[in-house]
């Protein structure tokens, strides 16, 4: 997609198509680079789609003035520089004619191939499909995208060549919309060239995005680093001298270059370690390119012994390379003056790789076997794509996910048998299991780290060594949610949580559904396939499942569904619409139906409370104590509300919370929970106030069975000499001898 495009010329407009011998000229250009590395008959397919493409997008120019078809022919050119094939080539040529023109996919197909037309749609936006906002179809598009490109590479090597050509350009369009597009390119595309490898590419992008978000921010760091030049090229002359006379006495032969960081690496610096630009010494590196490997440790060795290394910044990318297969040794120096000095060094072929990424598959077919590692890098990452897609509802929820794998900084930990895993910064031991595993990351209940047990929550850092600990019937938390931080794990607890709590809503919303049949004579296995056929019909809804389902959750009320089927049922006989009065019997609670049924946290109701169950849209069945003050407004609406009783035999315990004053005295805290602990029951938490200095006001979350429990454990804290008062709090707040 052309962000700078302009919509078809009009008669009114200032400009004129310049002649056809200008355009040939930008495609001379290419085609003399493409017949380098292609085919003759290659060549002719590519010259063919570029005429197919002028033809098709005549009388389109863009915001620039340029005709149109300048810009497919500026990412053509960019692809070439990676030597990618034909197919890519037409592709690029063609990737805006579905789009913009009346050109189909298939015809596409029919004159230039499948595998061009499949390239070609990846790359196309959703315009026909119609979208609930701005940030829904940027999602669904990038979901395409991403899917386009899990199955083929090239299409995301064409967009991202797509996105820098219109980054270059981007001078012609509004500052509003020129912020918006930098700010994607910044979120999005840049993160996605670096995770690929293509880090020319991810540096530009970076820099155009800094440019065009912060013009001002800018022009001035620009200006500072201009100056900065004057000042510290003695330094920099000084350290290169150096480096070509030491490296040379330890006998290497070595390439070196003289760097200057990038202005978007400079200010970020200084926003993440609130710096100003003249805390910021290190903006001059050094690249030292070698023949071999064993000649990097070596020309380590020499540049330690001609400057002092910074101790910690030591980084071997070579042993352990980033995900997206970048290899070299870094070192930070104190160089003349005080001045630190970052050196890079490694082999041409490292250098090539760290340059072109995952598109050195094509710029280096010969040597495959040292390209093999980063391949299968790429492939993973690729499959986790799709796997994500199957476990995300939403393309809002897929794009997060994705993003959140796209956070550049990693850590490189160790399974048991000593595989090396890299994770983003700020991992923990849960994104491990499901790093290792999905069915490990779901039952996942325990962690050692280094060999000592650990919280799952645990940051994870450098060379931690990583077991994990499960159990065959445990269940992803919900709670897990706060601190994970792989797209995968997100997706994976997500995506459990989903499946188990629509298994646990259509479950309850059978049963509420069934027992709003029954005031009309009816169950859910007396409704006719007719009564049911009619109800989905008319409301436009798939399965009995989901109708259930929707009940289960409070989106649709029992009583009304009940009231349709009923209405179905007798039209289907020819019987009136009678209502026949009948008892209703009360749904039993046990208290272990899952995440479907919920206990108000205003009221926490017990075993043995008289309790009412309400029905709060997409929450499913909440269940309160009859006194609640939070229900008291809706006991009125009959819908909104439905008869509820415990169960004889329930097997777990529930949070109540108890208020006891004590006199103030030392020791008291502790004798209260002895004697809670003495009753057989367990304490979740504890606050506590003095007040006025005489009394103590002391707030207890206890683990109770049933009201029986409860009276027991509240007369063994009554025989506490300085307890006062004992009461259970109130939805309002309030407290009481009531239980």
């Amino acid at each position: 997609m052309d962000i700078a495009a302009d919509v078809p010329a009009s008669p009114n407009e200032p400009f004129s198509p310049p002649p056809s011998s200008v355009l040939s000229l930008d495609f001379g250009r290419l085609k003399t680079k493409l017949e380098t590395y292609l085919k003759p008959e290659d060549i002719g397919l590519i010259e063919a789609a570029y005429h197919f493409s002028a033809d098709a997008h005549q009388g389109q120019f863009r915001s620039s003035g340029d005709p149109y078809i300048s810009h497919p022919v500026a990412v053509a050119d960019i692809i070439s520089d990676w030597r990618l094939d034909s197919q890519a080539l037409i592709a690029a040529l063609l990737h805006d004619v579905m789009e913009d023109t009346h050109i189909s996919k298939q015809e596409i197909a029919e004159r230039f191939g499948k595998v061009s037309a499949e390239l070609v749609d990846g790359l196309s936006k959703l315009d026909k499909v119609e979208f609930r906002s701005r940030k829904e179809a940027q999602a669904e598009n990038f979901r395409k995208m991403l899917l386009a490109m899990a199955n083929d590479l090239r299409v995301i090597l064409i967009k991202l060549a797509d996105r820098l050509h219109n980054m270059r350009t981007l001078d012609h369009v509004r500052p509003e919309k020129r912020r918006r597009i930098a700010t994607e390119t910044l979120d999005i595309y840049a993160p996605i060239a670096n995770r690929l490898g293509l880090n020319t590419l991810y540096r530009e992008l970076q820099e155009l995005s800094f440019e065009h978000k912060y013009p001002l921010r800018f022009q001035v760091l620009s200006r500072a680093v201009k100056a900065a030049r004057g000042n510290r090229r003695e330094v920099v002359g000084k350290v290169l001298k150096a480096l070509e006379e030491r490296l040379p006495q330890w006998g290497i032969a070595a390439d070196i270059f003289g760097r200057e960081k990038h202005l978007f690496s400079i200010y970020r610096k200084m926003v993440e370690k609130n710096l100003s630009f003249s805390q910021v010494l290190d903006i001059y590196g050094f690249r030292v390119i070698v023949p071999d490997v064993p000649t990097c440790y070596v020309a380590i060795g020499a540049l330690h012994s001609l400057y002092k290394p910074v101790p910690g910044k030591f980084k071997d990318y070579i042993a352990i390379p980033k995900a997206n297969g970048y290899q070299s040794l870094h070192t930070t120096l104190i160089g003349p003056f005080g001045t630190p000095i970052e050196i890079q060094v490694r082999t041409a072929e490292m250098h090539h790789i760290a340059d072109a990424g995952v598109a050195s598959h094509w710029l280096y077919k010969d040597d495959e076997k040292t390209l093999t590692e980063l391949e299968q890098r790429t492939h993973n990452w690729l499959q986790s794509l799709l796997e994500l897609q199957h476990t995300s509802a939403e393309a809002t929820e897929f794009l997060e996910h994705v993003k959140i794998d796209l956070f550049p900084g990693e850590v490189y930990v160790f399974t048991p048998q000593g595989k090396i895993l890299s994770m983003p910064r700020g991992s923990t031991p849960v994104d491990f299991a499901y790093a290792v595993h999905t069915d490990i990351g779901n039952r996942c209940v325990a962690c050692r780290i280094n060999t000592d047990l650990m919280p799952l929550r645990t940051e994870l850092h450098n060379g931690d060594q990583v077991e994990i600990i499960t159990a065959a019937h445990a269940n992803p938390n919900p709670a897990w949610l706060s601190y994970v931080r792989t797209g995968k794990a997100r997706a994976q607890i997500r995506h459990f949580l989903k499946n188990a709590q629509n298994e646990e809503s259509v479950a309850l919303g059978e049963r509420l559904l069934n027992q709003s049949l029954r005031p009309h004579g009816l169950t859910l296995g007396q409704i006719s396939t007719f009564a049911w056929d009619r109800f989905l019909k008319d409301r436009g809804v798939k399965s009995k499942k989901d109708v259930f389902s929707e009940i289960g959750l409070g989106k649709r009320l029992p009583v009304i569904v009940a009231r349709r089927l009923v209405q179905a049922q007798d039209q289907e006989s020819g019987r009136p619409d009678v209502i026949k009065p009948k008892s209703i019997s009360p749904i039993h609670i046990s208290g272990a139906e899952g995440i479907a049924v919920q206990f108000g946290s205003c009221c926490q109701p017990i075993p043995g409370d008289p309790i009412i169950g309400v029905i709060r849209k997409g929450r499913g069945l909440e269940v309160h104590r009859h006194d609640c003050t939070s229900v008291a407004k809706i006991r009125g609406d009959r819908g909104r509300w439905v008869d509820v009783e415990w169960e004889a035999a329930h097997g777990r315990t529930f949070d109540v919370t108890l208020k006891v004053i004590t006199r103030e005295g030392r020791g008291v805290l502790a004798r209260v929970a002895s004697a809670i602990s003495e009753a057989d029951c367990n304490i979740q938490n504890v606050t506590m106030d003095n007040e006025q200095g005489v009394y103590i006001s002391l707030n207890l979350t206890i683990q109770a069975r049933d009201r029986m429990h409860l009276a027991s454990v509240m007369r063994a804290v009554r025989r506490v000499p300085e307890v006062m008062r004992i009461g259970r709090i109130r939805s309002d707040g309030s407290f009481g001898r009531s239980m």
